[in-house]
């Protein structure tokens, strides 16, 4: 063996390709780290009121995937690498995959089209697919959610854009809905001038629209009022769990019965 050609061959290759090699993989380090920053920049731009935080982050991610892909590809050809076979070898395999990752289409167009239509954002609460939270992230395939009790639900976007969606935070406000029910026996005249009461001493529920509150049913074992009052959406359960303890407390100051349900039962004696 020639170890003068050999080592001639290697530095000829060092001097030639391997150069070409180190400076494609500062280019793709430098390259990677600067679309990062700017990524960064375009997310920490989300916090900003006047942008919107939804599509300033999908947009975030979509460059960041893309601006990689392009660079890589430029490298490749800088190297002087012959890509031909490998994009034939791709087309081939393309079709395989398309086949198999048709649900992945699916979930894409539908993430384009959540994009588009805007049923919701992010930091909105929502109820989908059976699952309920707060939308964290909307990416291009799935969306999303922290649950109240801190659970990460992830939707697929194909399914979700194409089903019905509770959007609870798209309004400013909320009804609250509630019903009562008194004995048949107590004043219910007096049991809606308490709830009445209640009500327009919250300083959460609005003065405008005013609270509803009638008699919605007479019921097998109680008198039912139903109570509706307005208020803004972030102080719905607050609204909702207060008047709830408040009212109980002021029935029985009142001596007005919350009935349970009840049987009369009547022994007959034919003897």
């Amino acid at each position: 063996m020639d170890w003068n050609a050999f080592w001639n061959s290697v530095l000829d290759w060092a001097k030639n390709t391997g150069i070409k090699i180190v400076i494609a993989l500062v280019i793709l380090l430098v390259s990677f780290r600067i679309i990062t920053v700017i990524t960064r920049k375009i997310e920490k731009r989300a916090n900003n009121k006047k942008a919107d935080k939804t599509i300033m982050k999908t947009l975030a991610y979509v460059l960041r995937i893309g601006l990689k892909i392009v660079v890589v590809v430029c490298l490749v050809g800088y190297l002087g690498i012959d890509t031909s076979g490998l994009t034939a070898l791709i087309a081939s395999f393309g079709v395989c995959i398309g086949l198999a990752v048709n649900g992945a289409v699916a979930n894409l167009a539908g993430g384009i089209l959540i994009i588009l239509t805007r049923p919701f954002k992010i930091d909105d609460y929502i109820e989908a697919q059976g699952h309920s939270g707060t939308v964290v992230d909307i990416h291009i395939t799935t969306t999303k959610l922290l649950t109240p009790d801190n659970k990460v639900i992830y939707l697929p976007n194909g399914p979700l854009s194409n089903g019905d969606i509770v959007n609870y935070s798209e309004m400013d406000t909320r009804r609250v809905d509630f019903t009562f029910g008194i004995g048949y026996g107590d004043d219910f005249e007096k049991a809606k001038q308490i709830i009445k009461d209640i009500c327009d001493a919250h300083a959460l529920v609005m003065k405008e629209p005013a609270p509803f509150i009638r008699v919605t049913e007479h019921a097998s074992s109680s008198i039912n009022i139903v109570t509706r009052v307005w208020t803004k959406s972030e102080d719905y359960w607050t609204v909702y769990f207060d008047i709830m303890e408040q009212v109980k407390t002021e029935f029985d100051k009142a001596g007005i019965e919350i009935p349970f349900n009840q049987v009369d039962v009547h022994i007959r004696n034919d003897g």
